[in-house]
């Protein structure tokens, strides 16, 4: 191999473990995120709790499947009318937006890859991600209250 073939080729490799590397660290953005189970309804999921701004702001991005019985929780300090998009979001998601007393204001289906931004009708401190259906599919809407995030926020808000 001579040495032009053997720098573009060295180069190429490079830029291949570069692009394995980063693409990894983007499909577990959420790891070490705090976890517990939340009891909506009659169901319940294990939550990832999303209660900082980089958590926040990556979500449930770049991922390829979310279990049928888990589901991501964005917790802010003060209520408002929170928005959320799914820029870099591969998966229909469902998301409840929650206020401070833990009922559900209202529930909007989001698609894949979409910039459009649902937002709470009323402030709100929480909104919970769930495969989209999740809600629907257990007969939970707005109005309902999560009795149980209080449970939950006790040791993570």
């Amino acid at each position: 191999m001579t040495p032009a073939l053997w720098g573009r080729a060295w180069h190429g490799l490079a830029w291949l473990a570069l692009i394995v590397v980063l693409g990894a660290g983007q499909a577990h953005a959420d790891d070490g995120l705090p976890t517990a189970d939340l009891t909506v309804g009659e169901q319940t999921l294990t939550i990832e709790i999303a209660a900082t701004e980089r958590s926040r702001r990556v979500g449930l991005m770049h991922r390829d499947h979310l279990p049928g019985d888990h589901g991501m929780l964005f917790v802010w300090a003060r209520p408002a009318q929170y928005g959320m998009w799914m820029q870099n979001t591969r998966i229909p998601l469902d998301v409840a937006f929650i206020n401070a007393d833990f009922t559900i204001t209202n529930i909007a289906t989001m698609t894949p890859h979409s910039t459009r931004i649902h937002e709470a009708k009323r402030p709100v401190r929480y909104a919970l991600e769930v495969n989209a259906g999740w809600f629907e599919a257990h007969g939970i809407g707005a109005g309902d209250r999560v009795q149980d995030l209080e449970r939950v926020l006790g040791r993570s808000d």
